[in-house]
């Protein structure tokens, strides 16, 4: 580790490891506060490619984060010939997955509102800055000691605008969108499809297109054929179906955005919260 992160930090246990880097927990050592610090060793990097990855998330991830309250602060960067460091908030709760995992039951309408509209604000502020996340999906879905939901890892994030499209299969099987899968450009709202299959993971325990393998799965995102079985989604409200079906369009011009995602009366109204009073 470089000598400089040393001096401004005092570096702790191991709390996770990814295809690049390792996450430390430190303590800031003119404060006291505590930090996550993910640091990579270049010389572990394959190629320029793996180099130039990460290099590209340091700096979008201070772009998507900066005065957005509901994205992983970016506290400092350090970089010397041998290291890179990437210093961030502390998220030390359990993330969405460990969250639905652990409950063993889908969550209530109110519970999967107050998750969906932090995610979508994350996700609006990234898309007016011209940042796509690329990954969303419940483990990139972490909370602050407070409690407050914070959109994580930007690894895959791509810059957009200009009418630059983006390409490449870039995801986790259950959440990437139809065009991402098809190997055609796309645009931002992939991060919408992907935050549907959130909602839908949510609400019902289940994601919507499945398979045993990443070849059926991938399959089964291509059809995009979206139903709500009577055994998961009898107790889910006309309004969240709506705003599902809305988020979960393979059609992207008429796939809502995240702005008009938010201004969805499942969110805005409060029907989030009620279970259905009429069948569907």
């Amino acid at each position: 580790m470089s000598a400089e992160l040393k001096r401004a930090y005092e570096i702790g246990t191991e709390i996770g490891r990814g295809r690049f880097g390792t996450v430390y927990r430190c303590v800031s050592t003119e404060t006291g506060e505590a930090f996550a610090v993910k640091s990579i060793e270049k010389a572990l990097l394959s190629d320029d490619v793996d180099r130039e990855c990460i290099e590209r998330e340091a700096k979008i991830a201070q772009l998507a984060a900066a005065g957005n309250p509901h994205a992983v602060q970016v506290h400092a960067v350090y970089e010397d010939e041998a290291w890179l460091h990437v210093v961030m908030e502390l998220c030390p709760g359990p993330d969405l997955f460990d969250r639905i995992s652990r409950r063993g039951s889908p969550l209530s309408e109110a519970e999967a509102a107050a998750v969906m509209a932090p995610l979508m604000e994350a996700v609006a502020v990234c898309h007016r800055r011209g940042v796509a996340h690329r990954d969303i999906k419940p483990d990139n879905v972490l909370f602050d000691e407070r409690g407050c939901l914070k959109l994580a890892d930007f690894g895959s994030a791509e810059c957009f605008g200009d009418g630059r499209p983006m390409r490449g299969l870039v995801g986790t099987p259950h959440y990437v969108a139809p065009e991402v899968v098809a190997g055609r450009d796309y645009d931002e709202k992939v991060d919408v499809w992907s935050a549907g299959v959130v909602l839908y993971v949510m609400l019902s325990g289940v994601p919507p297109f499945y398979g045993d393998t990443a070849v059926e799965i991938f399959e089964a995102v291509l059809r995009a054929n979206l139903r709500f079985p009577t055994r998961n989604f009898r107790a889910v409200s006309p309004a969240a179906k709506d705003l599902l079906r809305r988020m979960l369009c393979k059609d992207v011009s008429r796939r809502f955005s995240a702005d008009q995602v938010l201004g969805h009366p499942w969110i805005t109204s409060g029907e989030g919260t009620r279970a259905a009073e009429e069948p569907t």
